[in-house]
């Protein structure tokens, strides 16, 4: 009973580091695009702006799952690590956001928030996966 006890308490703990990590990425998808990202998704329905949300969600998510599944013997340890690599992909998901704004033109923000739909969503969405991806192959 202790092991499922213990379990628990380890899910828990994972659990709310992945839910910090997740609403830290829904905070630096908001930063970097003009407007309120909930009123863009929920009341104006900006299809654009919920796919490179969800991108990054599933991007964080990814990293924290291989960070989760391959952790340490030692819990506090893989805890953090789990944390650690998830900020690194925050922090890189940025970086390749910047990145795609400076070599396109125009401002990527502003057009990942359009109305209408645009291509430079799908590039986004797949470079918030892409560095996902790198990120959980180098935890493992």
């Amino acid at each position: 009973m202790s092991d499922i006890v213990n379990g628990l308490g380890r899910a828990t703990a994972y659990g709310g580091v992945g839910l910090v990590l997740l609403v830290l990425g829904i905070f630096l998808v908001d930063l970097l695009t003009p407007g309120k990202l909930g009123r863009q998704i929920w009341q104006e329905r900006n299809r654009n702006a919920a796919v490179v949300l969800s991108s990054a969600l599933l991007g964080i998510g990814g990293i924290v799952f291989t960070s989760i599944w391959t952790t340490y013997e030692d819990f506090g340890k893989g805890l953090l690590s789990t944390a650690l690599f998830g900020l690194l992909g925050l922090v890189m998901m940025a970086v390749a956001f910047l990145v795609v704004d400076l070599v396109t033109p125009g401002r990527l923000g502003a057009t990942l928030v359009e109305q209408e739909p645009h291509p430079a969503v799908w590039v986004t969405a797949s470079c918030n996966l892409a560095v996902s991806a790198i990120i959980s192959a180098s935890i493992a």
